[in-house]
């Protein structure tokens, strides 16, 4: 399971999804998780639908996004392009935080939208 995070500096969640330059994305193991890469997204596009559009490209094969903000619109797009939303609770939460949260809940009590990529058959999966 891959997770792309909006971020400024790799250690906080602390970016905008539309805003957002590069994406770092983490893969969560059995036990652990691992830095894969950072997903550079530095166009800047005028139209709204357009940007939106070349951000989620960006996101590669993260099966979820989580982000400080994200507007209506584009949450609406990046689910409909098969990525779950995770909207960061608090400002500047720590990125390996909410790994380690989400590594605990995958291994204890997964949620039903989690179930779905833990049992999803991916080319890209190699967990």
């Amino acid at each position: 399971m891959k997770i792309a995070f909006a971020s400024t500096d790799n250690i906080h969640v602390n970016d905008h999804f539309g805003w957002c330059k590069c994406f770092y994305l983490y893969e969560l193991q059995e036990e652990s998780f691992v830095f894969l890469r950072a997903l550079e997204s530095p166009n800047e596009l005028t139209e709204e639908g357009d940007k939106l559009a070349y951000k989620i490209e960006c996101l590669e094969d993260a099966n979820i996004l989580c982000a400080s903000h994200i507007g209506p619109r584009a949450s609406l797009m990046v689910k409909g392009s098969g990525i779950f939303v995770l909207k960061s609770e608090k400002e500047n939460e720590r990125i390996d935080t909410l790994l380690n949260t989400l590594l605990t809940l995958k291994n204890s009590n997964p949620p039903l939208w989690m179930q779905r990529f833990l049992h999803a058959p991916s080319p890209h999966n190699h967990s």
